[in-house]
């Protein structure tokens, strides 16, 4: 794309301005040119929508972060490379059947999101009130998932749930299980999950990326979520424990560059409106990910964070025309 950050992150002029209609009506000229060269099965998308530093990116005015998070799904999935995002809150809370109606209300028939399962499934400790860890009493407990979110989701949005992500955070000091023990309990839950959806493991303990949860995963059609985040190797490195080639399918999460910090990151790129550290070897690794996925007919989905280069939706530009049919 010319001349990238002149174009889409230098725009000044107040919300609804004519400047940054016309640098948002040329952004989307440019990404539609990009996305007629995909190849089928490619899902590119955020990590979140509600941002708004991305007036003239994806949005045409500069909105409310909160009026962008009740009502910006609609514009945003009109952007032509955009073809799935993600719900987060799920992790933190269950996601009201109203909400999930509004934003079904908003999104296209083929459009699909890649939603969190709750922490209170995921986490194996949680703090109580007087913020001391505590063991997680429903820790890969199937009630909860179900209760929580499959249910929600299967009442009023499955024509729009993609992947469900369930990400392990990492284990709180002294309150660890051990890669074995965590296969042990990991087993019986996946084997009880629901075939209406599909699912994703993310791991943020490298510990547990192991041959023995290769094959866990291979046995239930449960894929992995190649995340590139503080504490976990390269995306690439994550595909040489875990192929792609195993997988129903594939995710990448691009969160944060490895040894970095999210507050940091938050600080550094905000208002999220231009690429500041870009990553050469991530987007290779993505690239080479998407690749060898595609090959065996199988999806891959990526979302980016703000915090990975500075400004997730101009990363889905540069990470899409990586992706383009070769000549």
């Amino acid at each position: 794309m010319s001349d990238q950050l002149s174009l889409f992150g230098e725009v000044e002029d107040g919300a609804g301005s004519p400047a940054r209609g016309v640098a948002l009506a040329a952004h989307y000229a440019e990404a539609a040119v990009i996305a007629a060269a995909l190849p089928s099965g490619v899902y590119l998308g955020t990590s979140s929508w509600s941002f708004p530093g991305w007036a003239g990116i994806v949005y045409s005015d500069n909105r409310p972060q909160s009026e962008l998070a009740q009502e910006g799904l609609r514009e945003y999935a009109r952007h032509p490379l955009l073809s799935t995002v993600g719900i987060d809150r799920s992790y933190y809370a269950p996601l009201p059947i109203p909400d999930l109606v509004a934003y079904a209300s908003q999104l296209p028939d083929a459009f699909r999101c890649c939603i969190k399962a709750p922490a209170g499934v995921t986490a194996l400790t949680l703090r109580d009130p007087g913020s001391t860890r505590q063991q997680n009493p429903d820790f890969l407990s199937l009630d909860r998932l179900a209760s929580d979110l499959l249910e929600p989701l299967a009442a009023a949005f499955s024509a729009h749930t993609g992947p469900i992500i369930l990400e392990f955070p990492p284990f709180a000091r002294g309150m660890r299980l051990e890669p074995a023990a965590f296969l042990d309990r990991l087993d019986p839950f996946l084997a009880g999950l629901p075939d209406q959806f599909d699912y994703a493991i993310e791991l943020r303990d490298r510990t547990l990326l192991t041959e023995d949860y290769r094959q866990l995963l291979a046995a239930h059609g449960v894929a992995h979520t190649y995340n590139y985040w503080s504490a976990m190797p390269m995306p690439g490195d994550q595909a040489d424990v875990v192929p792609p080639e195993d997988l129903p399918f594939s995710v990448v999460r691009l969160l944060l560059k490895p040894g970095t910090w999210y507050e940091d990151q938050r600080e550094a790129f905000r208002p999220f409106n231009r690429i500041i550290a870009p990553d050469e070897a991530m987007r290779r690794q993505v690239e080479q990910l998407a690749r060898r996925t595609l090959a065996r007919g199988r999806k891959i989905y990526i979302l980016v964070n703000n915090k990975a280069e500075g400004s997730s939706p101009l990363t889905v530009v540069e990470l899409a025309k990586r992706l383009r049919h070769k000549a």
